[in-house]
């Protein structure tokens, strides 16, 4: 399925709709600021065994995911004042930070690690989403098995759509990445140079 959604102003009957397929258990690909994002619903265990089997990924590498802001984010990691002010300048915004998981956090995403990745991307219909969702959703980016970024909706609906659930369509997107930083014990790494400004922190 191949759904247009205004990026400027998602039409709420939409948005329901992908929320409704989230709660079935669905597998979406929707549109964050950087690129498209595969996902499903945070507990949903066999949608995230399914997105595993989809990138060919070892279930080892971790998955991060989406909050609808920094007070969700604050149920899912343990934020400090630091960390809290320093995600509080740059989100919404290309940014993944890793922080220490709490226990909300499945064990499915954090193998071997007690740490997580999170984004509040500055995307309207990806917000709307989580927000009518009221719980995070797995975000990755959607790629061919050579490891091209996808940027065209109906290249991804042509590919995966027999996979997934629904393919939203909210045009084209520059093919790009988040930046990465670790905020864990206060401790400033950039992990991934993306699409977010990170002259700050080098």
């Amino acid at each position: 399925m191949l759904w247009s959604i205004n990026s400027d102003n998602p039409q709420m009957r939409l948005i329901k709709k992908a929320v409704d397929i989230l709660n079935d258990d669905g597998v979406i690909v929707y549109p964050t600021d950087t690129a498209y994002g595969l996902g499903c619903s945070l507990h949903n265990k066999k949608g995230i065994e399914k997105i595993y089997e989809i990138k060919r990924q070892n279930k080892r590498k971790p998955l991060s995911f989406i909050c609808s802001d920094l007070k969700d984010i604050s149920r899912y990691a343990r934020v400090t004042d630091y960390a809290y002010k320093t995600m509080r300048r740059l989100l919404p915004g290309p940014y993944t930070f890793i922080l220490e998981a709490s226990r909300l956090v499945p064990k499915i995403i954090l193998p071997k690690r007690q740490t997580t990745g999170i984004r509040v991307p500055d995307s309207r219909i990806c917000l709307a989403i989580v927000r009518e969702l009221g719980q995070p959703v797995i975000s990755t980016s959607v790629k061919t098995e050579e490891g091209e970024i996808l940027s065209d909706p109906r290249d991804i609906e042509e590919r995966f759509g027999r996979r997934v659930d629904l393919v939203i369509d909210a045009g084209v997107k520059l093919s790009g990445q988040s930046s990465v930083i670790s905020l864990v014990d206060d401790i400033i790494e950039v992990i991934r140079v993306g699409q977010g400004d990170v002259s700050a922190f080098i």
